[in-house]
């Protein structure tokens, strides 16, 4: 997983690398976790581009940073997900509470 964090726009931006089954969902929370706490964006952005395959504990993931991320009063959003990926989310009713952005639009912060 790479991430990319930028000062001035308060944007943490997760590229996820790896599928997200159990084993690569607790490496990539920890270190989710990490920079989040660091950094304390007023947005979080996971891409999802590389990810062809999710289960449950890449559901638990997501929901996990968008409960830490509301604590610092920021947002979270999920963005190049695939279509198998979005069924997922649907079915969990993630997309209820967490928006698919289409890009990255990186805006300044006054």
């Amino acid at each position: 997983m790479r991430v990319n964090h930028f000062i001035e726009d308060k944007l943490l931006l997760f590229e996820i690398t790896e599928e997200l089954d159990h084993h690569a969902s607790e490496i990539i929370r920890k270190r989710a976790d990490y920079e989040i706490q660091r950094f304390m964006p007023k947005r979080v952005v996971f891409d999802f581009k590389r990810v062809s395959f999710m289960d449950s504990a890449g559901i638990g993931l997501i929901i996990g940073r968008y409960k830490q991320t509301n604590l610092y009063g920021g947002k979270l959003e999920i963005m190049n997900v695939n279509e198998k990926i979005k069924r997922v989310f649907e079915m969990a009713g993630i997309l209820k509470i967490i928006p698919i952005i289409d890009e990255l639009k990186i805006e300044k912060i006054s």
